[in-house]
């Protein structure tokens, strides 16, 4: 007995959803109207397919102009060969060196906290933009122009950096880094 109602309860959904499927009208009318006004029209005119101006040959010719791939000297002709020596005998940054941390930071970037006295040596505590604070010595090295540490004292690190002078050669510049409070 209880199969019989189970069997009228799905033949009854069944029929209420054929009911419902069949009442779904797609309504087709108002596209059939859209394409058949679209293919009434006249077609359009398709634009032509602009016309290139041919390639042209350019001869560079430069027998009596400067090589451009050439680096370029620019010191005045009238120093002499001596002087010029001197000049390029001057300091120069030691690039074999391992880098310290700091020189991955401008040296206006870097600011001096305090100072820790340890056994006699003067550290120089030094926060950093990556927010963690590094002891520093004289003769270590930091900012991003080879600054070499010269002396640490309570309000003030004193560095020697080398900077390029614009000509290819170094000169060598003093900078500092105060105690801010």
């Amino acid at each position: 007995m209880t199969g019989l109602p189970t069997k009228y309860i799905k033949l009854s959904l069944t029929i209420v959803t054929a009911g419902l499927l069949s009442a779904c009208n797609p309504g087709l009318q108002d596209l059939q109207q859209f394409v058949t006004q679209i293919k009434a029209q006249p077609p359009g005119r398709i634009t032509p397919i602009p016309e290139f101006q041919p390639y042209q040959n350019f001869e560079y010719n430069s027998h009596d102009l400067r090589d451009p791939f050439k680096s370029v000297d620019f010191r005045r002709p009238e120093q002499l060969p001596e002087e010029i020596g001197l000049l390029t005998a001057g300091p120069r940054p030691n690039i074999d060196r391992v880098r310290e941390p700091l020189e991955d930071f401008p040296l206006d970037t870097l600011r001096l906290k305090g100072t820790v006295t340890k056994d006699g040596i003067k550290w120089g505590l030094i926060f950093a933009p990556d927010n963690t604070i590094h002891r520093v010595l004289e003769g270590q090295y930091m900012g991003q122009n080879h600054g070499r540490i010269i002396s640490v004292t309570d309000d003030l690190i004193e560095l020697t950096e080398i900077v390029p002078d614009g000509l290819g050669n170094y000169i060598e510049r003093s900078s500092a880094v105060a105690l801010i409070q």
